[in-house]
């Protein structure tokens, strides 16, 4: 076991399995043309649900000031923490382990079900196992693995990955589901959604009677009593943890907390923040794997703390984006995730918090449009628990990706050229003067520019044609009157 190193120092290989982020524009553009992803869209609202959650707090800017103030105190003291945990945790006969990487995960994880004789593994959700692509390393050491949230199960069916953080199944239809059990369960078709969950029910629950091994992820870690606790709506969480003999929780260095009194206020705000409500229908504290006199609980109980990026950005300018409680709320509010879906995102974390984590986890090289995939209305930060300034994040790495030259050269030498013509009025004023009345004269007799030179703004929409003079000129004419 090895002492967590949680200074900033950084690993070059992360072991991250970027999947498609180069080809946002394409998949995007995809997703925007494809009539059942907007439908699915379209419905979902979880948006409403969290302005209707937070009614009930008055005081809510101060809890997220102290929620926020909580994340930074964590991450202040991140060495210090973890080191903690591992010592209350290992107190209490956890075994924790250190994975720097994404590889890292997928071979603790392994060698602990090979070691037990692991034959089936049950899982409950956990972002960072798809981070590492942690099924598909256990089925190539020839176990089975299932997925026992019901949104996750959905898309373990279909062979894709999730779309959202907490509804990963968001972009599936009734009809979808219907299709998929009628395909893999043999049963009759039935699109009716209680007899779908009464499905979903039955076939799970085989697997939570028969399962060696329950994976899950770790909503926080608590240092001061070495706990692990889970937030879960549909009490899969607990199953997985309590029914098989071994539970292996995987979780990132960032979610530590230092005591129980940090979590019930950062609980406040994930709940509302994610779904509405005022308080998650199972918040389980799992602190040690079952102790004598105990009447469930697993025999041996594993947490793999993984760096994979993380701690490349303590220290940096881009910290703030570790005090991430994985709510969704950004993506709730977010005008291009509404209308894209997350799978456009190409990697794990969709939305504004997918745009800052991608580039800041699997290399800012391979992730060139995500800081770009944001209006910066700033609807993602107004709503974040944790007051993450997710618009200026997505700015700075903008402002990397030039100073790197990793922007088309096209677009570099035409900020030059503005650079070089706002430091000089009068050229600027020309310029400006001779745009506008080119302007005017291709908006033609529509007065609406349909097409502007190039890939880009103009490919999905129409520009009303400026009026031939600048605002210099018509407020000087308007000095003169």
């Amino acid at each position: 076991m090895t002492t967590p190193h949680a200074s900033g120092a950084s690993t070059p290989n992360t072991g991250a399995r970027p999947q498609s982020t180069i080809s946002f524009k394409d998949r995007a553009h995809d997703r925007l043309n494809d009539a059942k992803v907007q439908r699915a869209m379209r419905n979902f609202n979880l948006a409403g649900a969290r302005a209707r959650g937070v009614l009930d707090l008055e005081n809510l800017e101060d809890i997220r000031t102290s929620a926020a103030a909580i994340r930074d105190r964590s991450l202040g003291m991140l060495d210090v923490w973890l080191e903690r945990f591992e010592r209350e945790a290992t107190r209490r006969g956890v075994t924790v382990h250190w994975a720097e990487s994404h590889d890292d995960i997928n071979r603790i994880t392994v060698e602990i079900a090979k070691a037990n004789g692991v034959k089936k593994v049950i899982k409950s959700k956990s972002m960072v196992s798809e981070e590492s692509h942690l099924n598909a390393a256990i089925e190539a050491a020839g176990m089975k693995v299932v997925e026992t949230d019901l949104g996750e199960y959905i898309v373990q069916l279909a062979g894709e990955t999730p779309s959202h953080i907490i509804a990963p199944a968001i972009h599936k239809t009734r009809d979808d589901v219907a299709d998929l059990f009628h395909e893999h369960h043999k049963t009759p078709r039935t699109n009716d959604p209680a007899a779908l969950t009464m499905e979903a029910r039955k076939f799970l629950r085989e697997h939570f009677l028969s399962a060696d091994m329950g994976i899950t992820g770790g909503n926080f870690l608590i240092a001061e009593t070495g706990s692990l606790v889970l937030v879960t709506n549909e009490g899969n969480g607990r199953m997985t943890t309590t029914m098989p003999r071994i539970h292996v929780a995987i979780t990132g260095i960032e979610k530590v907390l230092g005591t129980m009194e940090d979590l019930s206020c950062i609980l406040r705000l994930l709940t509302r923040s994610a779904t509405g409500q005022s308080i998650s229908n199972y918040i389980t504290v799992n602190t040690g794997p079952k102790q004598a006199g105990d009447s469930d609980g697993p025999e041996q109980m594993h947490v793999i703390i993984v760096d994979a990026g993380r701690a490349r950005l303590l220290g940096t300018d881009m910290q703030e984006a570790l005090r991430c409680i994985r709510c969704g709320a950004c993506m709730n509010h977010c005008p291009v995730y509404q209308n894209i879906g997350g799978h456009a995102y190409g990697w794990v974390y969709p939305g504004p918090i997918g745009s800052v984590l991608t580039p800041n986890y699997i290399g800012l090289e391979k992730a060139l449009d995500l800081p770009h995939a944001a209006t910066l209305c700033n609807q993602c930060g107004v709503v974040c628990p944790v007051k993450i300034p997710l618009p200026e994040l997505m700015r700075k790495l903008r402002e990397k990706q030039t100073e790197r030259g990793l922007r088309p050269w096209q677009e570099r030498a035409g900020l030059r050229l503005w650079s070089w013509l706002a430091q000089r009025p009068s050229l600027y004023g020309l310029a400006t003067r001779v745009a506008a009345r080119l302007g005017k004269s291709a908006g033609g007799a529509e007065r609406t520019i349909h097409r502007l030179p190039g890939k880009g703004w103009t490919e999905g929409r129409d520009m009303p044609a400026p009026q031939g003079r600048t605002f210099r000129e018509l407020y000087a004419e308007r000095n003169r009157k």
